[in-house]
């Protein structure tokens, strides 16, 4: 925590990095194993504790097994796990370089400690899974044209929507009505937000999996399925009209969304092929 307040105040993320994040590995997996231990020692309809130090006593140690130390470790870490969360997010948000180093080896351990449905993991998961410098191939279906983008620093596809709006609409390449400049500063600004803002941002399109399922924008970027190696996006009409506030997930956090090129009909095509979603070629020569 005093690391992580450090950071708060001007310290090097990728120096802090390291005992933080180590730390949240640790105490991950030692929590995973507490309830790995309390499945395979009680009866099948046992649930698992909550998180509160009051469950810690002999009897509970005893039932964990195993060295009396151990077993407390064990069971500190399942009671106190989420405390981890605010020196985790000030360093996994303000450098790309530790999200790189670090996010794939926690990710996994973090994503199936909030399966158990225990902690609310929610901002860790969503900070571990926030993709830099990625690639995107975007179809638009109602023109059947294609892009290739690339993204980073986007805490959720709330974010994601407002700037592919900006670019693709605002940028004149689709037909819509583009994002505000409020809300797209919101989006993107180096400076951290501070304090909530009463701007909406408007939905432009409906976020798509090339198999036709929608992309819910609560969830992630990381959400999009990769096809041939490249994350595979397919834009369409809004079904209804939706709205929501502005402000981006993480503060400290700003997104990125640059288009590198327009594909050529030929590839645009190609891509639309690999989706159930039809050629999308309406206008497309």
């Amino acid at each position: 925590m005093a690391a992580g307040f450090c950071v708060e105040r001007g310290a090097d993320p990728a120096v802090c990095a390291e005992p933080i994040l180590g730390g949240v590995h640790r105490d991950l997996l030692d929590a995973l194993e507490f309830a790995r231990r309390w499945a395979s020692t009680g009866a099948a309809e046992d649930e698992l504790p909550e998180p509160d130090e009051k469950i810690i006593d002999e009897a509970l140690l005893a039932r964990l097994g195993g060295d009396v130390h151990e077993a407390t470790q064990l069971a500190l870490a399942w009671c106190s796990v989420e405390e981890w969360q605010p020196p985790a997010l000030a360093v996994l948000c303000r450098s790309a370089e530790v999200r790189s180093r670090h996010a794939s080896v926690i990710l996994p351990a973090c994503r199936d400690l909030a399966a158990l449905e225990r902690h609310d993991l929610k901002c860790l998961a969503y900070a571990l899974s926030v993709l830099d410098d990625e690639p995107l191939v975007v179809l638009h279906r109602p023109t059947g044209t294609g892009f290739e983008v690339r993204i980073g620093g986007i805490g959720d596809n709330f974010q994601l929507h407002t700037l592919l709006g900006h670019v693709l609409v605002g940028g004149g390449h689709v037909p819509g009505t583009a994002p505000s400049a409020e809300s797209v500063r919101l989006a993107t600004d180096p400076e951290p937000a501070r304090g909530r803002s009463q701007v909406a941002a408007i939905g432009v399109f409906e976020l798509l999996a090339p198999d036709g399922e929608r992309i819910w924008n609560e969830g992630l970027p990381d959400d999009i399925p990769v096809m041939e190696g490249r994350r595979l996006l397919v834009l369409d009409e809004p079904t209804y009209r939706r709205s929501w506030n502005a402000d981006r997930f993480f503060p400290h956090l700003p997104g990125t969304v640059q288009l590198i090129r327009v594909l050529t009909a030929d590839e645009t095509r190609t891509w639309f092929a690999r989706t159930a979603l039809g050629n999308g070629t309406r206008r497309h020569s």
